[in-house]
């Protein structure tokens, strides 16, 4: 907690990616591709299921929606980040701050929400296949995504309200490249202390229930696989599934070393590599992890390759 004059009218300064690093160019340039893919990677996704039928199914459709809080959420810090560089002004307003603070943690939420709805989507399907149609309905489906932007919503509502109403001392300096809750409350004259524990509940919430809930289901989906009979059906399952484990153990494991890990025991730096690592890296990673070992996906690119190749 910083001593001086506090003041709620101020820019901020934002330090960027590891602002003593004698290269600052080249981790921007790793940046900035990295988005690229992203985009690249996650709208191409969305398109896939959006036009071939037979991805119309409620397993894609949850993934057309991880994919377009992915493209929104890789958005809500990289362009900012790469303005700031290419200009030199490395300043944001309080407003602004509040803004990108607002919608990172909306979709970091959602996203947290929407990969357990995934987790039950799996497990309806391995678990209770004869049900599987009815149990997963359009309806039901569409309640699962407008639920998890919901749940983004309310809590990110609440937090960033209570985040920017700390006043902030003659420290403007944010010492990472985006306005992360933690990293503005180290500005705060006031103590959040008690602020601090009220993130951690939150983190339970969001995080470690989350966590736990797919945890459970795949530890059934696991049981019921080892009982088929059939090789191919198992495999068919464990690929599936392991893609999404992967996603959840990329996404979530760093959050809880931000999140829930005591201050002491993590520095400014390790908190950047790891934010740009569920920030940036996942939402590139996630279309790879989901269609290089999905054979519908590879097989509705195929497709609207060979027709695109065909019309010209």
């Amino acid at each position: 907690m910083e001593s001086g004059n506090a003041t709620w009218d101020t820019d901020y300064i934002l330090l960027g990616l590891f602002p003593t690093h004698r290269y600052p160019s080249i981790f921007m340039s790793i940046i900035l591709l990295i988005y690229f893919l992203a985009i690249l990677g996650n709208a191409t996704l969305v398109f896939l299921i959006v036009v071939d039928s037979r991805l119309h199914t409620p397993m894609y459709f949850l993934l057309c929606q991880l994919s377009i809080i992915d493209l929104a959420y890789v958005s809500t810090t990289v362009p900012k980040m790469a303005m700031n560089f290419f200009s030199g002004s490395r300043t944001i307003s309080r407003v602004g701050c509040g803004t990108q603070m607002f919608f990172w943690l909306m979709l970091a939420d959602a996203e947290c929400v929407l990969l357990t709805l995934m987790a039950y989507d799996r497990y309806v399907a391995v678990c209770n296949p004869l049900r599987y149609t009815t149990i997963m309905s359009p309806t039901v489906c569409l309640q699962m995504a407008i639920g998890s932007w919901i749940g983004g919503v309310l809590n990110s509502v609440a937090q960033t309200i209570y985040t920017m109403h700390f006043p902030t001392c003659d420290n403007r300096e944010i010492n990472h490249f985006f306005c992360e809750m933690p990293a503005i409350l180290t500005l705060s004259c006031e103590d959040t202390s008690g602020y601090l524990m009220v993130i951690m509940v939150m983190s339970i919430i969001y995080i470690i229930v989350p966590l736990s809930l797919i945890i459970t289901s795949y530890l059934r989906i696991f049981l019921t696989v080892l009982r088929m009979n059939s090789p191919e059906g198992r495999n068919k399952a464990l690929a599936t599934c392991s893609s999404h484990l992967t996603v959840v153990s990329l996404y979530l494991g760093p959050g809880i070393v931000v999140y829930m890990a005591p201050a002491s025991s993590h520095t400014p730096e390790m908190d950047q590599g790891l934010s740009v690592f569920y920030t940036i890296l996942t939402p590139m990673l996630n279309p790879l992890i989901y269609s290089l070992r999905n054979k519908e996906v590879i097989g509705a690119l195929k497709k609207v390759m060979c027709s695109t190749w065909i019309v010209q």
